[in-house]
């Protein structure tokens, strides 16, 4: 369970998409981000754009800043010395990595990191679940309102004819009296 709370941490939202980055599979897999990156390469047309992307500068200051945060408690890993952008990968591109890096550890680390991205979903969708309780729960609420101002109304317009009806029974009357 320690294993995909870690792996949990090194998945990041970009382009709307949860992807994991080349240097934090390969840390996983316990290759060197070049051979990971090579293996790719060799088999492009395995990973489309869907599949796996190159980071932009902004995008990779934005993810370093939130990795150099997460790292704080842990061992921190210099990213000095990067020449090139980092490759991010779908959880799609995740589950083609493990056919073309096919040692023992990265088969095993392949089921993790699959494990984490589905409780990640879970996750995200017990969210959205809450969320769409909490907007019915305002909605109902809204509506109850409404309905409890109409009483409101109806009472006050009952005490109204009421007050009028007694101010009409206690007139000092004229003409005959008995």
């Amino acid at each position: 369970m320690e294993i995909i709370r870690s792996i949990q941490n090194r998945i990041y939202e970009i382009r709307g998409e949860r992807v994991m980055l080349d240097r934090d599979l390969a840390r996983l897999y316990e290759i060197e981000t070049k051979s990971l990156n090579l293996s790719v390469k060799r088999n492009i047309e395995r990973f489309p754009s869907d599949f796996m992307f190159q980071l932009t500068k902004e995008e990779f200051e934005s993810v370093r800043f939130q990795i150099e945060s997460l790292e704080k408690g842990e061992v921190q890993q210099s990213w000095g010395g990067t020449r090139y952008l980092p490759y991010a990968f779908t959880e799609q591109g995740v589950a083609m990595l493990s056919g073309i890096i096919s040692s023992g550890k990265a088969i095993s680390m392949n089921i993790a990191i699959m494990r984490a991205f589905v409780a990640v979903r879970r996750i995200i969708f017990k969210e959205t679940n809450v969320a769409a309780q909490i907007e019915e729960a305002k909605n109902r609420l809204s509506e109850h309102d409404t309905q409890l101002n109409n009483i409101y109304d109806a009472m006050e317009n009952l005490l109204d004819e009421k007050a009028a009806q007694k101010k009409w029974d206690d007139r000092e009357r004229i003409g005959f009296k008995r």
